[in-house]
């Protein structure tokens, strides 16, 4: 059993484990097709948790959700990461977090996760896949086995190539991706796979080429891990909005209206990684309108 539970779906106990929060963002530089005036309809549950309507900044806590489920322990996402040089990213530059404290905190420590499922590959998502030891990177997890979609892998490895590319792209293939695959943890999937009776990994592309979402059945009840189909709350009702880093917006928000479908559908609870508290809820659909109970 888990400690410091935040939630169950069926019978798979789930535990939020903070990184950091970035904290820099306001939605108009974030968001291209952002509208004050479209959102201050929206602003009675928006603020002050979710946005603050006077600087227009909003929080985005990076988080991983650990489960235990059939036996098993999975992490989802590892953030952000100790000790890496993230050129250009001052809030991902250098860390010193207590992720592995607030992981012991769940009972759970690194040897003891099974495996790890990454949504997609970007620096805020595989962090702590590795941790800096006698002066290299090593997985963090020696005893997981990793789960990267193979497009996300292959796009990751041209990007971190092109030398046009950011200098952060290039450090976190080299810090946090390569070091998996040349330890022979790496496990790369294609389309629709299930995994351990419960979870399903299915391609949700447009943030980046190779997305997943990672869809939780137990018991009847149902869940998904959007990683950042969404990145704030206000993208339930403005479901075609997508962030300025989205690979491909068009795609991205199709997906992102496809999962708000499936949450309708299913009553699946939506679990993303970077809303503030209380980090997950239902979603509900009026015409081509959603909206979003938050909770467990």
């Amino acid at each position: 059993m888990l400690k410091n539970v935040s939630g169950k779906i069926g019978d798979i106990e789930i535990c939020r484990i903070l990184d950091s929060y970035l904290l820099g963002e306001t939605m108009q530089a974030w968001f291209p097709d952002f509208s004050r005036e479209a959102v201050k309809p929206h602003e009675c549950w928006l603020c002050p948790t979710h946005y603050d309507s006077e600087s227009g900044h909003f929080a985005m806590p990076v988080h991983s959700w650990l489960l235990r489920a059939g036996g098993y322990n999975v992490l989802i996402d590892t953030c952000m990461g100790n000790h890496k040089a993230r050129p250009g990213l001052m809030e991902m530059h250098m860390l010193a977090n207590r992720y592995l404290e607030r992981m012991a905190e769940c009972g759970v420590s690194p040897a003891d996760i099974d495996f790890v499922l990454c949504t997609h590959l970007h620096v805020d998502h595989i962090g702590w896949n590795t941790r800096l030891e006698n002066g290299r990177w090593v997985p963090t997890f020696p005893n997981a086995k990793y789960v990267f979609s193979r497009t996300e892998f292959e796009a990751a490895k041209e990007e971190a190539a092109n030398p046009d590319s950011p200098p952060f792209l290039k450090a976190a293939f080299e810090d946090s991706i390569f070091p998996i695959a040349d330890a022979g943890k790496a496990h790369l999937v294609d389309g629709v796979q299930e995994f351990l009776d419960c979870l399903t990994l299915r391609p949700a592309p447009g943030h980046s080429p190779g997305h997943v979402r990672i869809e939780l059945n137990s018991q009847g009840k149902r869940g998904v891990f959007a990683g950042d189909m969404l990145h704030s709350p206000v993208q339930v009702p403005f479901w075609n909005w997508s962030s300025r880093v989205c690979w491909d917006k068009s795609l991205s928000a199709k997906s992102r209206r496809e999962l708000l479908e499936f949450c309708v559908s299913e009553n699946a609870l939506l679990i993303p990684a970077h809303f503030e508290a209380p980090h997950v809820g239902r979603i509900k659909q009026s015409g081509e309108s959603f909206s979003i109970a938050f909770g467990w």
